[in-house]
């Protein structure tokens, strides 16, 4: 059985990764998918955690669920909005997207 500190260790790394991903880069699938990859890192940890402190409930596991089909809707709903900024500006560059500024 492998211990919690891994679980915690590869979903501290997923996080940077996904930080990293959506401090650096400009373009907005890459975007979307680095705050994909954290919410993935969130739920390794619901998951690890509840089976560490309580194997019997599936608490942890009903919060992932969760997670993830709230990460569905946030998924369709950022390429639907990023998929009409391309139809209209031709590109899906972050630096590029001033549609709100005065």
């Amino acid at each position: 059985m492998l211990q919690l500190q891994f679980f915690l260790l590869v979903a501290a790394t997923l996080f940077c990764i996904g930080i990293y991903g959506l401090i650096v880069s400009r373009n907005a699938i890459r975007v979307l998918m680095s705050i994909e990859l954290m919410l993935n890192a969130v739920n390794l940890n619901f998951i690890a955690f509840s089976n560490f402190l309580d194997s019997g409930m599936i608490r942890g596991q009903v919060f992932s669920v969760f997670v993830i089909t709230v990460a569905a809707a946030e998924a369709a709903v950022g390429l639907a909005i990023v998929l009409g900024i391309y139809r209209n500006r031709a590109t899906i560059d972050m630096e590029s997207f001033n549609l709100l500024k005065w």
